[in-house]
């Protein structure tokens, strides 16, 4: 089981660059890719996207990669755009006029303006190997983090799921009993009302009876409450990508309980209820970091 969010790092050297490949990854309920690319890249970006899908089944994973010239004849320096840079300066020397104010206008200021410089672009065809080794360490190292996080989501999880099945049994044990009350109390107001023969003489009166116990019995809520039980622990010991069955596995425990809850009109369970509800409630926040 893995969480869906960590964080990689890889590095590789490929004549006088540095190659940093920097990986984060957060909950999404589909996976996605944002890479942020060096000049000159993006034709290897459709490979660098399908490593990592090939990797991560959900989550957003940011991507960024940086190279860095270590030797000096592999830096190309950035050209300058002539006739943007002169343009600015008319529009600087125009609005400083009409405010009636000097023009302090530095060259550095005027390098900052929107395509004064345009960066060198990289080869990326001498750059593809390097780049995906890097990608790959990285990858590696994102793993490793959302599996450590994994493990420890595994564990709450599954000291959650005991407390469920222990709180679900306690109801088990008090179904029955809710049955014999609500009996009791149902033969008490018949007699009230002056009905004292058998019931079975009365078709009309047996169908009512038998439909009001079918309404509080909730036998058949327990049953598959467990069956979810038991689905949730085997998808906890599973080596897949289970957060999405983890999922609905929490939102059909919630209808259950529901019903339950609904169908059992009785103090004490009804504190069970709330009980469950709370603990669930935990669990559904937790599913949603698990890959």
């Amino acid at each position: 089981m893995n969480s869906m969010t960590g964080y990689g790092r890889g590095e590789t050297k490929s004549k006088g660059v540095l190659i940093t490949v920097e990986l984060n990854s957060v909950n999404r309920k589909q996976a996605e890719v944002s890479l942020s690319l060096p000049p000159g890249m993006d034709s290897i970006e459709s490979n660098l996207r399908e490593m990592i899908l090939a990797s991560v089944s959900r989550g957003r994973v940011k991507v960024r990669i940086e190279l860095q010239y270590t030797v000096g004849e592999f830096v190309t320096a950035p050209s300058i755009n002539i006739s943007k840079a002169q343009a600015y300066c008319r529009k600087f020397n125009l609005l400083a006029k009409s405010l009636g104010i000097p023009n302090d206008l530095s060259l550095e200021t005027l390098l900052r303006q929107p395509g004064i410089t345009e960066s060198a672009e990289h080869d990326s065809g001498k750059f593809r190997a390097p780049v995906k080794r890097a990608l790959f360490q990285a990858l590696e190292a994102l793993q490793a983090m959302r599996a450590y996080e994994g493990a420890a989501l595994e564990r709450d999880l599954a000291k959650r799921l005991a407390k469920l099945r222990g709180i679900a049994k306690r109801v088990s044990k008090r179904a029955p009993m809710i049955l014999k009350y609500h009996r009791a109390r149902l033969i008490k107001r018949l007699k009230q009302a002056g009905i004292e023969r058998p019931f079975a003489e009365d078709e009309r009166l047996l169908r009512e009876i038998v439909y009001y116990a079918d309404r509080m019995d909730i036998t058949e809520e327990l049953i598959r409450l467990d069956s979810h039980f038991d689905q949730m622990e085997s998808c906890l010991a599973s080596k897949r990508p289970v957060g999405r069955k983890l999922d609905f596995l929490a939102q059909e425990m919630f209808r259950e309980i529901n019903t339950i809850g609904s169908k059992a009109n009785d103090a004490p369970l009804s504190t069970e209820v709330v009980a469950l509800k709370a603990e669930l409630e935990k669990i559904r926040e937790q599913v949603q970091n698990i890959e």
